[in-house]
């Protein structure tokens, strides 16, 4: 696969594509080559939004909020996985300098595109607020302006991608695959679960 100019574009329609036809039917993953990683990126973003959203219900009781943190975890473990995945597919691609001279982006191309999904989603939803007819009229207003906001800080983010993909390809700027190592997700790292008598205080 060609990586496409207008990349950042293309993202963000698939990312509200996405979020259409998944609050219909359900997380369907349809796309393929590296959008295929985008969609699976996006697809834990929007799984971890609705389990963000449970997880502040008070009218459920302590097992319906104890399970959807346990799912925030599991879906943010793998949209760091996937954000990785795409880091790498990008460098096998792109082939960043080496030159210890060239200038390093410390955010990667995967973490733009993360954040990208996440302001998708926040589009959508402050999209709905506006919509909503069961609010006093400065409710809407108040998204309407803040739909507004968000729109724009996706549009700079957008021409932050290209430019970065841009000065990559002519060796102007590199990057690297950054392994976010989570530790609380693991048995075998985590000292409240391999030492749970409360050793894990010790320094």
């Amino acid at each position: 696969m060609t990586l496409d100019y207008n990349l950042a574009e293309k993202i963000t329609t698939l990312h509200d594509q996405c979020i259409v036809h998944w609050k219909i039917s359900g997380v369907v993953l349809e796309a393929t080559d590296f959008y295929a990683l985008v969609e699976q990126n996006h697809s834990w973003n929007f799984q971890l939004w609705l389990a963000e959203d449970r997880a502040r219900r008070e009218d459920k009781g302590f097992e319906f909020v104890y399970n959807a943190k346990r799912e925030i975890d599991r879906f943010n473990q793998q949209r760091n996985n996937v954000m990785e995945a795409m880091d790498e597919w990008l460098f096998k691609q792109l082939k960043p300098s080496q030159d210890a001279h060239c200038p390093l982006h410390s955010e990667t191309p995967g973490m733009i595109i993360d954040r990208l999904s996440i302001m998708a989603l926040k589009v959508y939803h402050m999209n709905l607020q506006v919509l909503r007819q069961d609010v006093p009229e400065e409710h809407r207003k108040l998204c309407e302006s803040k739909r507004h906001v968000l729109k724009a800080q996706r549009g700079d983010l957008n021409q932050c991608l290209d430019n970065l993909l841009n000065e990559i390809k002519l060796k102007q700027r590199t990057f690297r695959v950054y392994h976010q190592f989570k530790m609380y997700n693991d048995p075998e790292l985590n000292p409240e679960l391999y030492c749970p008598q409360g050793l894990s205080s010790q320094p």
